[in-house]
C-alpha cells in the first residue's frame, strides 16, 4: 500500500510549504556529479554514517554547553579557541572528533574484544562503551587532569614485554600519575587489568572516575551503583568496575547536578563532607561516578572482567585462552636492525595485524569493526608475509558463506573490487604457504570468474569505459561513483590468480578460460587509457576514464602494487606517481584530498612500494615520513591532521596502515618480481655500517620461508639467506650472482608448519657447497637475486640450508649515499 503513494508529489508539497527547496531537485543535482550507478552508496556505509553523526548531534548537545565538565582528550583540545586542533562550531550540525581520533587497542591474541587507551590513558573497556579516567588531586587544590595536559607532559609507550599493554605517564605540579592498560586472563576470564601508580603531596587523592564518553563522544550511562563493599562499581546493571580495595570515599552525580568533578573545584580542593553517594541513576543518561583513595603515594589495581562482553560483542567459540602473546610472536618473522623507530613500528604493527584477526579479520578495533573483502585482503597479504598463514586459512573459510548465488563477493553493495581481490588472496594464500583450498572454496571460484565476467559493462555508447566494470563506489577514497580502474585492475589480477589456481589443479580447461577473460579485460583497460585526452591523463593513469588526474589516481597504482601488472618503472606507472608526488603530497606523504583530507600512512607506502621495485631510492624518504606521522604507541590513524597530526578520519588505528608498514618492511629484505626473489634491495645502507645484526624473517614466499642475516658488516662481513622450502626437495644451480632454484614438482604432506626454530638452525649450520651440477627433479623454476648493498655472493649450498656473501672489495667501507631524510615536522601543542 505505501509503495503505491505518490512519495515523490507528497514530499515536494511539504517542502513548498516550509519554505524548503524541493528535495529531488537537489538529489538529482548531487547524483550529476557521479556517473549513473546502480548503487549510489552502499547502505552500509550510510548506516554507519548515520551512527556517527547521531553521536555528533548528541556531542552537539552535551559539550558546548558543559565545558566545565571533564572531557575526553579531543573534545579539551578541539573545542579550546588557543589550540591548534579548534574547530569552530558555526553552522556544523554534529560535533565530531576530526583532529585527534587517535587510541590504541589492547587485547589477547584470539580475542575479538578490543578495548582502546586513548592518548591521555583513558581506558574504554568495551565496544563503544563509557570509559575510565583517572585524576589526582593534592591537598592545597592543585590537580592532574590527563585530557587537559599538552604533550610535554605526557608520554605515552605501547609495550610487548608482558603481554600487550599501553603506559601513559602524567606529570604536572609535583603529581605524578602512571597508568598501565592490558588485557589478562582472571581465572580463565578476559580481564580489562589497569594498574595506578600515583605519587603526590600528604593529603592528596586518587580518583577513578567513571565517565559517560569515549574517544568518539558520549556514551551514555544511565546507572551507576555501587559495590556493597565500596570496592567498585556497577554501570549500567551490566559490567563491573573492580578495585584491589575499598575505596576512602565514594561520589556520584546525575546531569541535573553536573560533573562530579564540578565537586572538587572549590577553593580547597576539598572533598564534599555529606556521606558516600553508592548510586546514581540519570534520565538523561549522563551519571558519573568517582572513588576516591587518599595517600600520598600509592599504587592500585582497576578491573573490568569482559566474559559478558564475549558472549554480547564476541565469538566466544572462536577465543582460545592458551594462545598467548609469547606463543603467537614465536611464529612470526622477526626483524632485527639497529634502528630503534623502525624496529619498533614491525613489532607494533605485527601486534595490530594479529589483534585485528583474532576472529574475523576487521580493519580497525573501533570505528571500523566490522568486516570489508578490501582490507581482509590486503591485511591477510601481511599476515601471509610474516608467517601467519593459518589465520588467513580460517578467514578464507569464510569467504563463501559471503558469496552471494550470482557470484559475487559480497561485503558491501556497490563496491566490484572484492571478487578480484578474494582470487587474488586465495592465490597469494596458496603461493606463500604451500597450501591447498578446501572444496567448497575451489567451488567459489568458477561463479567468482564468471561474475566479473558477466559485470562488465558491455555494447556502451562511450568508448571511455565499454569494457570495464561498472560504476560503483568503490574504495571511498577514490570519489564520486565512477569506473574505477583500480576495481578493474583487481579483477584482472584475481582472473590471472584464478587461471594459477586451476593451474596448480590440474584444470587446464578452466585455468585458459580465466586467462582469456583476462586478456579480453586487460585489453578493454588499455583502450580505455589509450583513448583518454591527453591533458587529462598527463601521461599517466587517472583514477577512471572521465577523471582528471587527481589525487584519486592513487587507486591506479594497484596495478604496479602489489599486483605487478605492469613492469617495474613501467612509463604509464611513473607518469601517475610524478604527477601525484608533485601535486598531491605534503611535507613528504600523500595528502589525500577527497575524503580523507588527512595524509594518509598506507597510501604513502603504497607509492613508496612502487618507488621501490622502480629501483628510486626516493621510496626511503616516504618511509621516514611514514615512520615520522606514526603515534607514540606506533599506531597510523586511517588519515592523519596535517597540523594537529592525529587522526581525521576512520579508525585511530587501521588494520591496512599496520598491513602496509609490515609489507614495507619485509620487501626491503625480500621482495617477490615475477619468479624471481630480491634479497636486499631495499635495506638502509646506515644499517651496515656496525657490527649489529640485521636480519629478517622467516618470511613466506613461492619459494619458501626466507630468513636474511646479515653479521659483522664492518668487523668481518658475512651474509646469509636461508630457505626453508614448501614440500618440496630444493637445490640451488652454482654460478653467477643470481642463483636459480629448480623446486621438485613431487610435494610432501601438506599442512606442515614453517616454524622460526627450524629456519633458524638451518642459518646456524649451512652445509658444505654442494658439487653437484645438474639440476634438480623437474619443476618450477625461481631466481634469487642478491643486491645488499655492498655485499658479493661468495657461497651457495642447497637452499633449504644458506647462501653466502661477504662485503665487495670494491664497496666503500662506508656505503651510505646520502644522509638520513628528515622526518616530518611535528606542529608544537
Amino acid at each position: 500500500m505505501f509503495r503505491l503513494l505518490p512519495w515523490k508529489f507528497i514530499v515536494q508539497r511539504a517542502a513548498r510549504a516550509y519554505g524548503m527547496g524541493d528535495p529531488a531537485l537537489w538529489l538529482a543535482r548531487i547524483r550529476s556529479f557521479a556517473q549513473p550507478s546502480e548503487v549510489a552508496e552502499p547502505i552500509e556505509l550510510l548506516r554507519a554514517g548515520v551512527l556517527f553523526h547521531a553521536r555528533g548531534i548528541v556531542n552537539t548537545k552535551a559539550i558546548q554547553h558543559n565545558l566545565d565538565w571533564v572531557w575526553p582528550y579531543w573534545a579539551e583540545r578541539q573545542f579550546d579557541p588557543e589550540d591548534v586542533s579548534f574547530i569552530p562550531r558555526a553552522f556544523s550540525f554534529s560535533h565530531v572528533n576530526l583532529t585527534h581520533r587517535n587510541w590504541t587497542a589492547i587485547g589477547l591474541p584470539e580475542l575479538s574484544i578490543y578495548p582502546i587507551v586513548d592518548p591521555r590513558g583513558l581506558v574504554t573497556p568495551v565496544q563503544d562503551g563509557w570509559s575510565i579516567d583517572f585524576w589526582l588531586l593534592d591537598g592545597r587544590g592543585a590537580m592532574l587532569i590527563p585530557s587537559r595536559l599538552h604533550d610535554e607532559s605526557v608520554c605515552q609507550q605501547l609495550r610487548f614485554e608482558d603481554g600487550l599493554s599501553t603506559t601513559t605517564a602524567c606529570r604536572q605540579d609535583g603529581l605524578q600519575l602512571r597508568v598501565k592498560a592490558s588485557v589478562k586472563l582472571r581465572e580463565a576470564e578476559p580481564t580489562v587489568v589497569i594498574d595506578v601508580k600515583a605519587t603526590c603531596p600528604p593529603g592528596g587523592s586518587l580518583a577513578v572516575a567513571i565517565r559517560p564518553y569515549n574517544p568518539e563522544g558520549v556514551q551514555f550511562i544511565d546507572e551507576i551503583v555501587a559495590r556493597p563493599e565500596h570496592d567498585g562499581w556497577r554501570v549500567n546493571d551490566r559490567l563491573e568496575v573492580l578495585l584491589d580495595r575499598p575505596a576512602d570515599r565514594l561520589l556520584a552525580s546525575d546531569y541535573a547536578n553536573g560533573d562530579v568533578f564540578g565537586w572538587l573545584s572549590d577553593a580547597g580542593g576539598r572533598l564534599p563532607s555529606s556521606k558516600d553517594q553508592e548510586a546514581v541513576r540519570c534520565k538523561v543518561g549522563m551519571a558519573t561516578a568517582a572513588v576516591f583513595h587518599l595517600a600520598a603515594s600509592q599504587e592500585l589495581r582497576v578491573c573490568v572482567p569482559l566474559e559478558k562482553e564475549l558472549a554480547a560483542l564476541g565469538n566466544q567459540a572462536s577465543f582460545n585462552p592458551r594462545v598467548n602473546w609469547p606463543t603467537i610472536r614465536s611464529e612470526v618473522a622477526q626483524l632485527r636492525v639497529p634502528d630503534e623507530q623502525i624496529q619498533f613500528l614491525y613489532d607494533a604493527a605485527v601486534q595490530t595485524l594479529i589483534l585485528l584477526s583474532a576472529d574475523e579479520i576487521v580493519p580497525g578495533p573501533y570505528t571500523y569493526r566490522r568486516f570489508w573483502f578490501r582490507d581482509a585482503c590486503l591485511m591477510m597479504n601481511a599476515l601471509l608475509a610474516v608467517g601467519l598463514a593459518d589465520r588467513c586459512r580460517r578467514a578464507i573459510e569464510r569467504f563463501p558463506g559471503r558469496q552471494m548465488r550470482n557470484g559475487y563477493f559480497r561485503s558491501q553493495e556497490g563496491e566490484w573490487d572484492s571478487n578480484g581481490q578474494v582470487l587474488w588472496i586465495l592465490e597469494r594464500y596458496m603461493a606463500l604457504s604451500g597450501g591447498s583450498l578446501s572444496s567448497e572454496v575451489v567451488a567459489s571460484i568458477a561463479p567468482a570468474v564468471s561474475w566479473i565476467d558477466r559485470k562488465r559493462v558491455r555494447d556502451d555508447g562511450d568508448p571511455l569505459h565499454a569494457g570495464l566494470l561498472p560504476a560503483g563506489f568503490s574504495a571511498e577514497h577514490l570519489g564520486p561513483n565512477d569506473h574505477y580502474y583500480w576495481d578493474d585492475f583487481w579483477a584482472e589480477a584475481g582472473l590471472r590468480a584464478a587461471g594459477r589456481i586451476y593451474d596448480r589443479m590440474g584444470r587446464a580447461d578452466e585455468a585458459a578460460n580465466a586467462r582469456g577473460r583476462a586478456d579480453d579485460l586487460r585489453r578493454a583497460i588499455d583502450r580505455s587509457v589509450e583513448r583518454i585526452p591527453a591533458w587529462r591523463a598527463l601521461g599517466g593513469i587517472p583514477a577512471s576514464p572521465h577523471r582528471r588526474i587527481d589525487a584519486g589516481a592513487i587507486g591506479s597504482l594497484v596495478a604496479d602494487y602489489p599486483l605487478q601488472l605492469y613492469p617495474p618503472a613501467s612509463p604509464r606507472i611513473m607518469a601517475t606517481v610524478e604527477t601525484l608526488m608533485r601535486r598531491c603530497f605534503l611535507r613528504g606523504g600523500f595528502f589525500q584530498d577527497m575524503i580523507h583530507s588527512g595524509v594518509n600512512a598506507y597510501l604513502t607506502l603504497d607509492v613508496a612500494q612502487t618507488l621501490l621495485r622502480a629501483g628510486d631510492r626516493r621510496f626511503r624518504q616516504l618511509v621516514e615520513t611514514v615512520a615520522g606521522l606514526a603515534s607514540p604507541t606506533g599506531q597510523w590513524p586511517e588519515a592523519i591532521h596535517p597540523h594537529t597530526l592525529g587522526g581525521c578520519m576512520g579508525d585511530g588505528q587501521h588494520g591496512w596502515a599496520a598491513a602496509e608498514w609490515a609489507m614495507m618492511i619485509r620487501n626491503q629484505f625480500v621482495r617477490e618480481e615475477g619468479d624471481r626473489l630480491i634479497v636486499g634491495s631495499g635495506l638502509f645502507a646506515e644499517w651496515l655500517e656496525s657490527d649489529a645484526e640485521v636480519s629478517f624473517g622467516p618470511t613466506l614466499t613461492p619459494l619458501g620461508a626466507v630468513t636474511v642475516t646479515i653479521r659483522n658488516a664492518v668487523s668481518a662481513p658475512e651474509a646469509l639467506i636461508a630457505l626453508v622450502p614448501h614440500e618440496a626437495a630444493t637445490r640451488l644451480k652454482p654460478g653467477g650472482g643470481v642463483c636459480e632454484a629448480d623446486q621438485a614438482a613431487h610435494a610432501a604432506p601438506a599442512g606442515n608448519a614453517l616454524s622460526a626454530s627450524e629456519a633458524s638452525s638451518a642459518q646456524r649450520e649451512p652445509a658444505a657447497p654442494s658439487p653437484s651440477r645438474g639440476a634438480g627433479p623437474c619443476g618450477r623454476t625461481g631466481r634469487i637475486s642478491v643486491e645488499i648493498p655492498g655485499f658479493e655472493l661468495i657461497m651457495r649450498t642447497p637452499v633449504n640450508e644458506s647462501i653466502a656473501l661477504r662485503r665487495s672489495p670494491a664497496s666503500s667501507s662506508n656505503v651510505r649515499a646520502a644522509g638520513r631524510p628528515s622526518l616530518v615536522e611535528r606542529a608544537q601543542p
